[in-house]
């Protein structure tokens, strides 16, 4: 799943395919370098960020969507709000990618019931402006607790008429997570495998790898330096069975894929 953020003020991109032909044009060489899903979002989820009015995000979002799906990409579109998910599948998105996993709006749910969409639900405690505080960072046992706080908004999911073949989960690496507890995660995948449905990782150049690669005076490696990391936990997902990585840089990810896929074919 490569990463198109039609966003002014990502964490990864710094707003780099801000401009719709821009953003346009940056899918197709993500889709070119080995791609299958291109996830295009219209509002920041970077820690910190505040919320964008709708208008805004369908603005930023539907003529990528569009264009893509007119080309035949398989689209995700990332959104927490119902309208956008409903006129996305209209103009030709495939899956909907909702970061809160149904709770910021349910009705998010019941759209993708009706489209009969995938629906990638992610484990989520709060908005990102306040999601990093302590109070929202505090867990017994992270990996447990993550699971035993997906299984009701799985029920609701399916509740709302979200076939199972259709449902998709996501940790939801650095929401409301420090980056200790994102390792800690990463190391107890095979117990969010087992809550039956595909895994979806979004490791990629997040700030728990540029931590990892910090200078020697502790100032995290810069995003763009963090891709190789992005490409190492790739291999590791897909060798723990993963069905998807949500990725910045799709090339070597997918070069990734590619290996373990022969590797475990003997």
């Amino acid at each position: 799943m490569g990463v198109v953020n039609v966003t002014p003020d990502s964490f990864s991109d710094g707003g780099r395919w801000f401009d719709t032909d821009r953003a346009i044009d940056h899918a197709l060489e993500l889709v070119a370098e080995g791609a299958d899903i291109v996830d295009v979002g219209g509002e920041s989820t970077r820690p910190g960020a505040n919320r964008v009015e709708p208008e805004e995000e369908l603005r930023r979002v539907i003529p990528v969507v569009r264009a893509l799906a007119d080309r035949g990409t398989v689209v995700s579109v990332d959104t927490m709000r119902s309208r956008v998910a409903a006129e996305a599948l209209d103009a030709g998105a495939r899956i909907v990618n909702d970061v809160s996993g149904g709770r910021a709006e349910p009705r998010v749910l019941e759209v993708a019931a009706e489209a009969g969409a995938p629906f990638v639900l992610m484990h989520w405690r709060q908005h990102s402006a306040v999601m990093q505080g302590r109070e929202h960072t505090a867990y017994d046992d992270v990996v447990r607790d993550v699971i035993a706080e997906m299984r009701p908004a799985i029920d609701s999911a399916l509740q709302a008429g979200v076939r199972p073949d259709r449902l998709i989960v996501d940790p939801g690496l650095g929401f409301s997570k420090t980056g200790e507890q994102n390792w800690t995660i990463l190391a107890g995948l095979a117990a969010f495998a087992e809550l039956g449905y595909p895994v979806l990782v979004a490791a990629s150049r997040k700030r728990f790898l540029g931590e990892l690669l910090a200078a020697p005076d502790g100032t995290p490696a810069p995003t763009d330096n963090r891709d190789a990391a992005s490409a190492a936990i790739t291999t590791l997902a897909a060798a723990a069975g993963a069905w998807c990585v949500r990725v910045h840089d799709v090339r070597p990810s997918a070069d990734a894929v590619r290996v373990v896929a022969r590797w475990s074919r003997g």
